[in-house]
């Protein structure tokens, strides 16, 4: 049966990257397997357990399995209805010298649960981050409610979507730092296991448990357990994942609604066919994905949170199934949705030409209060300037709304004696960059002391480094 007469999922099929699918994979997650039976084995040896050279030699020779082994383990857990004990005993076909003491003292939850979690993609923000310079104090009209608000500038708009990309670089930092290691704690976490193979020597277990999270790489193993580590952890590891889902949910909407506007597109290659009946269509295909994923990606706490507040006492394993799918969904969610994320961030069109001529639609509007004052400063009555622009205004707005023209309340004003004493100000008072504020001000102190520092962090730096552009395979 080839790979097209079976379901797969679409998460690995065709959007991860290989990296993260190989992470997920049944091949690395029986390797790990393996290498976890191989540190305890070591440990165990070390602290004095009559655990044969030869054991650990075959063990070291046989950490990867290959097409023939993945059989007989298929095999094996159809028979045992068990799929820990059925690699168990295929590991031990191939390391027949390991093959009694493969496990020692160990449940199946010390394989299935002391596995690392959270890493930072090799992605490249800095690529992002180029492009808030160069669009710093271009002006675009603002919106809230979706109605026209007061200008900012295409670079401060996109600061705010950066600051939430950093908060969340920030907790999946501060989730990956925060694992324990599960350890070796025996079935319901009273290591009582150990201590009987070390005949009742406390500190030997101790020492064990200290060896075997040292040598996995982890800084510190969680001081109790039950059989599990505690399902909590799921939540603090997912929390940070579907916070950023959220984020990446909130910039592709606002790329979608600036797409429906014309004033920024995602990349469009050549070929690229927005629909197949309206050959003139450019949906923003990428942005609508990252939404698309992106909620599944926040549903995906929320499995977490059911699962752990429904473990009975030491545990139960109405966990497992759904662990098995939320966990691997999350992450490959993750990461197709940064990768997508930053696909379009590299290749985003910008057309200031679209958005001076939006802005010159609802500049007039905004710049009344301004034609107010200056008038008061040349003399005269606010009230009365008042009365007149309100007038005028709601005459361009029949022009606008009622016979669909361009606002015009410009022209009114200059055809009206009555704003004579400040017709030579009015060019300098509809510049749009006196509508900005210290946007582009913001934009500067924002990338010198947020961007650069998170930039020179050395582990992103690294990333950084390693990354590349991001393509997509579809």
């Amino acid at each position: 049966m080839s790979e097209h007469d079976t379901y797969q999922t679409p998460l690995s099929s065709r959007y991860a990257s290989k990296e993260m699918a190989h992470l997920f994979s049944a091949e690395n997650r029986f390797h790990t397997w393996r290498k976890l039976w191989l540190t305890l084995a070591m440990a165990e040896k070390q602290l004095g357990l009559p655990i044969p050279d030869a054991a650990i030699d075959e063990m070291k020779q046989n950490l990867h399995l290959d097409a023939e082994q993945f059989e007989t383990a298929a095999v094996e857990e159809k028979k045992r209805r068990h799929d820990v004990m059925a690699h168990v005993h295929t590991f031990g076909t191939v390391a027949p010298a390991a093959a009694g003491i493969i496990h020692l003292g160990a449940t199946s939850c010390y394989v299935t649960e002391c596995q690392r979690g959270p890493y930072l993609p090799s992605h490249r923000p800095d690529l992002v981050f180029q492009k808030l310079a160069v669009y710093r104090d271009l002006p675009t009209l603002g919106f809230t409610h979706f109605q026209p608000a007061q200008l900012t500038t295409v670079g401060k708009r996109a600061t705010l979507w950066l600051q939430e990309l950093l908060w969340d670089l920030r907790n999946i930092k501060r989730a990956r730092d925060d694992l324990g290691f599960r350890g070796v704690k025996g079935t319901t976490g009273t290591q009582a296991s150990f201590l009987a193979l070390f005949d009742g020597d406390h500190d030997k277990v101790e020492e064990l448990d200290r060896l075997v999270t040292e040598m996995s790489g982890f800084s510190y193993a969680y001081p109790v357990t039950s059989q599990t580590y505690s399902r909590k952890i799921d939540i603090d590891v997912l929390a940070p994942l579907a916070s950023f889902g959220a984020t990446a949910h909130k910039i592709a909407t606002d790329l979608r609604l600036l797409a429906h506007l014309k004033e920024v597109e995602e990349p469009f290659e050549s070929t690229q066919i927005g629909s197949s009946a309206m050959a003139y269509k450019r949906n923003p295909m990428r942005s609508e994905r990252i939404c698309s994923l992106a909620r599944h990606l926040m549903t995906l706490h929320q499995n977490a949170l059911g699962t752990a507040s429904v473990q009975w006492f030491e545990r139960t394993l109405d966990d497992s199934a759904n662990r098995r799918v939320t966990l691997p969904e999350a992450f490959l969610a993750a990461d197709i949705v940064l990768t997508t994320l930053q696909n379009v961030s590299e290749g985003l069109v910008v057309y200031p030409r679209v958005i001076a001529r939006r802005i010159a639609q609802e500049l007039p509007f905004m710049a009344t209060e301004n034609i107010i004052m200056a008038l008061v400063k040349k003399g005269g009555d606010r009230q009365e300037a008042h009365e007149k622009i309100r007038v005028l205004s709601h005459e361009a707005a029949h022009q606008v709304k009622q016979l669909g023209l361009d606002n015009d309340l410009m022209e009114r004003v200059r055809s009206d004696t009555y704003f004579d004493p400040i017709k030579d100000e009015l060019d300098a008072l509809l510049d749009p960059r006196s509508f900005i504020g210290r946007a582009p001000q913001q934009v500067d102190k924002f990338l010198n002391e947020w961007v650069t520092p998170a930039l020179a962090d050395s582990e992103l730096k690294a990333a950084v480094e390693k990354g590349d552009k991001a393509e997509l395979s579809v």
